[in-house]
């Protein structure tokens, strides 16, 4: 049984949160959305420029007035609590309360641990009235714990959960998002349970290279550990754990080092607490932003199966431009969505960490630049073929004669036909000379000859008679999830992206010298291997900035 006329009100619903809430719902005619805050003058602008087929109504709320008059007052059916930051609330559960009086059914976006469990303490009257009062409805930790669930089959014990979280500089942090974190920035957190270790906010930190499988991989990325609700949540779901880790990797990079600089200066006991900084921090990050408008989110999880041997799987996420600050919202969306078509989530109040699966989550990226995949460790990895280690379960969806020629065991030899175009001015033909590149010619053999050599490949190109070779290998460091591919001095961090049924080659990063290169100088130009009657077809364009063509080669080859 669908619903029509469902009235949600968002507290803070022009806020960051709540507006990106009322984004995803805008288009969902059953609903009118009572967009909220202490000013009427901010609501009724955000409701005109809304668009959508919801009906967008602006309303004033205070939390620090008579909550239960105002909600009276409303009357909706559903409130979403978009505001915060709640660990900073002077009464933290008015909310709560009002709603259950009033039998309105409650959802928030906390990300404080100790708000989230403790709305639990009002399970009893929730049940009683019929109602679901859920708390924590965002990506920490209703999309963590869904991953987690999808990771661990086969799992006997799961020991360790780390994810983290790396929005695009251009995703626009709000001011109490960031009020949250300055209240513990370098106070203590223990994301152990067997005692061993107590780490501090924005100090303990871990690198990871988000990938997902045939994906644009995200540079290696710097996260930061923060307080969510995983940490004392995920515990109670799986009781094996020994460690809950949970990070934010803000970017540009520098701007993280100044904010753990800060939460250093906390833990010393210089300063109490980063909350008078607060403002500065809010106008710093969201005025001094640069980089690629990209961002993502990873869960590892790391247990043991049946007989004791050692299970990692990860899970990754990448959201191109304005698509990924909409997830944390995404989890209100879906549970509305849910109910609007008669799926209503059980009646009590506790942390929505088991109300959605992956496969919810899944509705809302689709029709976005959202892509998800897992990642497994295999054993003996290095015995692997190279390509499909670096791709992942993404190398099965590649076409057979592309993943056949990749499939370098040995030393094999494949031949074929090529043409080649070279750049025409004094500075290309140098360049294209030092790296010993083909000729220009069109139509020649050529004979690419690969061997392998301890986890590395050989790759030694002969277009008639003009060899040239480079060595491929598995990145790492700064090339991590990329196939770092050298000539001679000379190193290029590719990464390898299936699309279209072409795997493309792109190149991400670059050093000369063993010294990292501004990517700005690095070589472009479209390259990419796709099928063609049964055959190996390859493109390879390479140019250089300010210089143009270097070298353009097209043609196919069979294996001999």
């Amino acid at each position: 049984m669908t619903v029509v006329g469902l009235k949600v009100l968002i507290l803070g619903g022009y806020g960051t949160f709540g507006g990106r809430l009322a984004q995803l719902l805008k288009n969902e005619p059953r609903v009118t959305l009572l967009i909220s805050g202490r000013s009427l003058e901010k609501a009724q602008a955000f409701c005109d420029a809304l668009g959508g087929e919801a009906k967008a109504e602006p309303a004033v709320f205070d939390r620090d007035g008579d909550v239960e008059s105002q909600l009276r007052a409303l009357a909706p059916h559903i409130v979403v609590d978009a505001s915060g930051p709640f660990q900073d609330y002077h009464d933290p559960y008015a909310v709560v309360r009002a709603a259950i009086a009033l039998g309105i059914h409650y959802l928030d976006l906390a990300d404080g641990s100790d708000f989230v469990r403790g709305v639990a303490a009002f399970d009893a009257q929730a049940k009683a009235k019929n109602l679901f009062i859920l708390s924590g409805v965002s990506s920490f930790p209703v999309l963590t714990a869904a991953v987690v669930r999808k990771l661990s089959p086969g799992m006997t014990r799961v020991l360790h959960v780390t994810g983290g979280i790396a929005p695009s500089p251009y995703a626009g942090v709000g001011l109490n998002v960031i009020r949250a974190v300055a209240s513990y920035g370098g106070k203590p957190i223990a994301p152990r349970r067997d005692g061993k270790g107590t780490e501090y906010a924005l100090i303990s930190s871990r690198r990871f290279t988000i990938a997902p499988p045939g994906k644009m991989p995200l540079d290696p990325i710097r996260f930061s550990l923060v307080d969510v609700p995983d940490s004392v949540l995920l515990p109670d779901l799986w009781p094996s754990l020994k460690s809950v880790w949970m990070g934010a990797g803000p970017v540009p990079a520098v701007l993280h080092r100044a904010l753990s600089a800060l939460a250093y200066v906390v833990r010393l006991g210089i300063f109490k607490s980063l909350s008078p900084f607060a403002p500065m921090m809010y106008r710093t990050i969201n005025v001094l932003r640069w980089g690629e408008h990209r961002g993502g989110m990873f869960v590892l999880v790391e247990g043991e199966d049946a007989i004791g041997q050692p299970l990692v799987r990860s899970w990754h996420l990448l959201a191109e431009g304005d698509h990924g600050p909409l997830i944390p919202s995404m989890a209100s969306e879906v549970i509305i969505r849910k109910y609007l078509d008669g799926v209503a989530p059980l009646s009590g109040a506790r942390s929505a960490a088991t109300d959605l699966e992956l496969s919810d989550y899944q509705t809302a990226f689709t029709p976005r630049t959202i892509t998800t995949g897992v990642r497994q460790e295999m054993p003996r990895e290095q015995d692997r073929p190279l390509t499909q280690r670096i791709l992942g379960d993404a190398w099965y969806d590649l076409p057979e004669p592309v993943r056949a020629m990749h499939n370098v065991a040995g030393t094999s030899v494949a031949e074929g036909r090529a043409s080649v175009e070279r750049g025409t001015n004094v500075i290309s033909r140098v360049v294209a000379t030092l790296f010993q590149f083909p000729k220009a010619a069109a139509d020649i053999p050529v004979r690419v000859t690969f061997r392998r050599e301890e986890g590395s490949e050989l790759w030694t190109r002969d277009f008639a008679g003009r060899k040239f070779s480079s060595i491929q290998s598995q990145g790492y460091g700064r090339f991590e999830r990329l196939l770092c591919e050298t000539f001679g001095l000379f190193a290029f961090g590719v990464a390898l992206v299936h699309e279209g049924g072409r795997l493309r080659v792109i190149v991400r990063k670059w050093t000369a010298f063993g010294i990292p290169m501004p990517r700005a100088l690095a070589p472009f130009g479209e390259a990419y291997e796709s099928p063609d009657n049964g055959r190996f077809n390859f493109y390879v364009e390479i140019n250089l900035p300010l210089i143009g063509l270097i070298v353009r080669y097209r043609g196919w080859l069979v294996t001999v």
